[in-house]
Formats: C-alpha cells, structure tokens, sequence
C-alpha cells in the first residue's frame, strides 16, 4: 500500500511546469497547431461531404477520420492551453475521468478505423472489378460504427475501475491531459487488474488491427509488384501512400509509449511522445491527404473558388 488512501475532488496536471519561462511560447504554439487541427479536419470533412466525386468509400473512412481527430484534440488541447497560462493547473475528478475515457474510446476507434481503411485499399488494389459489390454502404457504415462499437465496452469498463480505486494523497499527474499510465500511477494498492485489461485493449484494439493493417499491406504489395506498367505500379502505390503515412506516425508513438517495458517508463519521454500524437498527428493528417490525394486538392481548389476571400478580385476600367 502506498501512502494512506484518500478521496480526491481534483487532480493537478503538471504539464510543462517543470519547464518556467517556456509555457507563453508553447501556449502559442500549441493554440496555433490546435486551430490548424480544427480547420485542416474541418476542409476535410466540408469537401468530402459537398462533392459528389468524393463520396467513396474511402472519403467515408476519412471523413470519419478526420472527425476522429476533431473530437479527441478538442477532448486533451482546450485544457492544456488553460493551464498553460494559469496557475492553477487542476482539472476535477469527473472531468478527468470523462478526458480519460474520451481519450481511450477514440484512440482506440482510430486503430480500428485505420484498420478499415487498409481492408479498402486492399480491396481497391487487389479486387478492384468486385470493389463496389464487397464495399457496399452497408458494409461501409458498418465498418464505422464497429471501430466506435469495438472501442467503447472495454475503455468504459477500465475508466471505471480507475476512478472507483482508492487514491493516494498525491493528486499530481505528470501529465499535461488525464492519460491512462498518469493516472493509475495514483492508484494505492494492487493494479495488476488495471494494468491486465491495459493489456488486452492494446492487444485487441491495437495489436489486432496493427497485424491486419500489415496482412493488408502485404497483399497489397504482391499485387503492385505483379502489374506490368510502371505508371499502374505507381498509380497504385500513391493511393496507399497517404495512409501508409499516417498508420507509421499514429502507431510509432502510440507503440513507443504503451508497449514500452514498464522498467524503462520515463514520463517525460512519454509527455513528448503523448503531445505528438495527440496534438501534431492530427494536423499532420490532413495536410498529408490533401498534398498526396489528387481528387482532395482538385476539391480544395473549387471549396476556395467559392470562398469570396480566395477569389480574384474582378477591376473594370472606366474610361
């Protein structure tokens, strides 16, 4: 047991306290990078909603994703800039195990997501004269609402054993948001449970989809070295690349920090690694789709012909 088990009311998120003098200028930076999140995942979403010719089943995944992205950035990034500029850095005891649980559940419906998203490129690439047939609406939704339906029964059942445990007098999470391995670090007593159902959320909603991710590459890449034209070889390839991308950033991070040997945990590192996949990653994404996928830039480029602010003012000459 350590310490004496207490009821907490808050939790104190440390963040970048340890680093005086820097928080004016992360807090720029940070406010920045979020509203270019917001924005980028926003055109995305706005784009493959309005035009007619991104209405497959890819841009589906992608709109999902890019709502994905949204929703768990504005869960971790409003509270961060708060206590940047604050002095008081707690956050409450539900708001923090409502943070955590959001976190999870979405993290979690991300990898099943990107997931999907290879078993369509799989699809495209390797059968593509049965693509619409197998990549009906229905399967599609279904797809969708199984990364958000896979995610919620296991994140919710371990937010809950965290915050019904007993806690020890300290209330500091060396954390800038309400993270799973910050949090239970609080926890008195045994967490061999926490730290069991840890394990199998990283198996089957991380692992499992990792190891089709890659089943679906290698297909993938049997196939591409199969075509005779170069042109369709890397007509081919620039389809998965875009995804290909985000899958090594999103899970590089994610794996680095909750696949790590417990014996080498630093929280610092993990701070760093947590800010870039919570924060960075998603602005990453849909600047990667826009600047790789050609049908996402010819549709940009029509949203800001729409836009007056983009328009190219029209002068008339009077003589």
């Amino acid at each position: 047991m350590r310490g004496n088990q207490s009821t907490l009311n808050n939790f104190l998120l440390l963040g970048f306290s340890d680093l005086p003098g820097l928080e004016g200028l992360f807090f720029s930076v940070f406010l920045i990078v979020y509203l270019s999140v917001l924005s980028g995942n926003a055109l995305i979403i706005i784009v493959t909603l309005v035009y007619q010719t991104l209405h497959s089943p890819m841009f589906l995944f992608l709109r999902n994703l890019s709502f994905l992205e949204i929703y768990y950035t504005s869960t971790v990034v409003p509270k961060m800039l708060e206590n940047l500029l604050s002095e008081d850095k707690s956050i409450s005891f539900l708001s923090c195990a409502f943070q955590m649980n959001v976190f999870l559940i979405t993290g979690a419906a991300e990898c099943v997501l990107l997931a999907a998203m290879a078993y369509d490129r799989y699809v495209a690439i390797c059968h593509p004269l049965r693509y619409t047939i197998i990549m009906s609406n229905t399967v599609c939704s279904g797809l969708v609402a199984s990364s958000w339906m896979a995610a919620i029964p296991m994140q919710v059942g371990q937010t809950v054993l965290v915050f019904t445990s007993s806690f020890c007098d300290s209330n500091e999470i060396n954390d800038f948001f309400c993270d799973f391995p910050a949090v239970v670090k609080l926890v008195c007593g045994n967490t061999s449970i926490n730290e069991h159902i840890s394990q199998l959320q990283v198996v089957f909603l991380g692992l499992i989809p990792f190891a089709l991710i890659s089943i679906s590459y290698i297909c993938i890449a049997s196939t591409i070295l199969k075509m005779p034209s170069v042109e369709g070889r890397s007509k081919a390839f620039s389809t998965c690349s875009s995804h290909l991308i985000v899958v090594m950033s999103f899970y590089g991070c994610g794996m680095t920090v909750y696949l790590k040997p417990k014996t080498s945990h630093s929280f610092d590192t993990e701070k760093f690694l947590s800010l870039f996949y919570t924060v960075f990653t998603p602005l990453l994404n849909p600047l990667i789709y826009s600047l790789k996928n050609k049908e996402v830039k010819v549709a940009l480029r029509k949203l800001c012909l729409h836009i007056p602010l983009f328009k190219t003012p029209k002068f008339s000459w009077k003589v």
